[in-house]
C-alpha cells in the first residue's frame, strides 16, 4: 500500500466512523438523537444496569438508558424512548436480565389501554426484582446445607440399624414363611371367588342386588322429594289463607267467632252453676231430685202387680199409684 494522501485520508475516515459508532453507542445508541420522550423510574437497586442498556416492551426494544443517578435515597434512571413507543402512565418498569451472564435491561409492560399515554418527564411506577447476588447467596446456602447433610452420613454403619432386623427375620423364619403361605392361600381363594370376601368381589349377584337397592333408594328419595314438595305446596296455601286450614290459621273472623262462642258458653255454665234456668234447676235444685226419686219409687210399686193384669187394669193401677 502506498503511503499516499488518499491512503492516510481513508484510514482517518475509517477511524472517525468507528469512533463515531463507539460514541453513539456509549450515548445510548441512535435513540439519543431521536426526538422521543424521556421517561423516569425509581429503584432501590439498579443491580448491574448501565447507561446505554436497552428498554424493552414485550421483548421489543423501544428505547435506551440515558442516565442513572441517585435521588432521595433511590436510583433514578432516565429512559430515552423512541417516538413511536406506546407507553401508558400506569405501565410498570422492571429491571431484568437475559441470563446469568447476560446484559440487564428495563422491561416495561403495556399498562391499561384506558390510561393516559406517558409524556416527556413522566415517572413510571417500578417493580423490584430479587437481587441476583441474593439469589446466588441463597443457592450457596442450600448447597452448603446439602454438603453438611452428606457429611452426616460419613462413617454410617448400616449394620447398626439393620442388624436387629436381620436377627429377627432369622429367628422367625419358619413362622414368617407359614404366614406368607397362608396369605397366598387366602388371596388365591379370593381370586377364585370363594368365601365371603371372594363373593363380595366377584359375584354379580351382589352387584345386581346393590344396584336394585340403590335404584329403590333413588325411587324412595324421589317419592319423598315429591311428598315434601306437596307438603310445601300445602303449607304455602295455608300461609296464603287458602282452603279450610288456611282460613282456620289466617282468618281473624274465625278467631273472633270462636272467642265469642267460648264467652257465651262460659256465661251459660256460670248460670247453670248458679241454678238459673231449667238446666240449672235440674242440676242444683235438691227438691227436684227428691221429687224425681219419689216418683220413681211410686212407679216401681205400680209395676209390681202388672204381670197378672190386663192392659186396662194395668193402666188403672198405674194411674191410681201415681195419684
Amino acid at each position: 500500500m502506498k503511503n499516499s494522501l488518499e491512503s492516510r485520508l481513508g484510514i482517518f475516515v475509517a477511524l472517525a466512523v468507528v469512533a463515531g459508532v463507539v460514541i453513539i453507542e456509549m450515548l445510548g445508541g441512535p435513540e439519543h438523537f431521536m426526538r422521543g420522550p424521556r421517561l423516569y423510574a425509581l429503584f432501590n437497586n439498579v443491580q448491574e444496569l448501565k447507561v446505554g442498556d436497552r428498554v424493552k416492551m414485550a421483548g421489543v426494544e423501544v428505547g435506551r438508558i440515558e442516565k442513572i443517578e441517585l435521588q432521595d435515597e433511590k436510583a433514578r434512571i432516565t429512559m430515552k424512548m423512541k417516538p413511536d413507543a406506546q407507553v401508558h402512565t400506569d405501565s410498570t418498569a422492571t429491571i431484568k436480565f437475559t441470563g446469568l451472564m447476560g446484559q440487564n435491561f428495563v422491561s416495561i409492560d403495556f399498562g391499561t389501554p384506558n390510561a393516559p399515554k406517558a409524556t416527556d418527564g413522566t415517572v413510571l411506577p417500578s417493580k423490584e426484582q430479587p437481587d441476583l447476588s441474593v439469589v446466588m447467596e441463597k443457592i450457596d446456602n442450600v448447597a452448603t446445607g446439602v454438603e453438611n447433610l452428606t457429611k452426616t452420613f460419613t462413617g454410617f454403619n448400616m449394620d447398626q440399624y439393620l442388624g436387629p432386623f436381620v436377627d429377627f427375620m432369622k429367628a422367625n423364619r419358619d413362622p414368617l414363611t407359614q404366614t406368607i403361605s397362608n396369605i397366598n392361600s387366602v388371596t388365591y381363594h379370593i381370586s377364585q371367588g370363594e368365601g365371603t370376601v371372594g363373593k363380595l368381589i366377584y359375584s354379580d349377584e351382589l352387584y345386581n342386588t346393590a344396584l336394585t337397592t340403590v335404584t329403590n333408594l333413588q325411587s324412595t328419595l324421589a317419592d319423598a322429594q315429591s311428598t315434601l314438595q306437596h307438603a310445601r305446596s300445602i303449607v304455602d296455601q295455608v300461609n296464603a289463607g287458602q282452603g279450610t286450614a288456611g282460613k282456620l290459621v289466617k282468618d281473624p273472623e274465625l278467631y273472633n267467632e270462636t272467642t265469642a262462642s267460648m264467652r257465651n258458653l262460659r256465661q251459660i255454665l256460670e248460670k247453670i252453676n248458679q241454678g238459673q234456668g231449667s238446666v240449672g234447676k235440674l242440676v242444683n235444685d235438691q227438691e227436684f231430685y227428691k221429687n224425681a226419686k219419689l216418683t220413681l219409687q211410686k212407679l216401681d210399686k205400680a209395676t209390681e202387680g202388672l204381670e197378672d193384669q190386663g192392659p186396662l187394669s194395668v193402666l188403672g193401677i198405674a194411674v191410681n199409684s201415681l195419684l
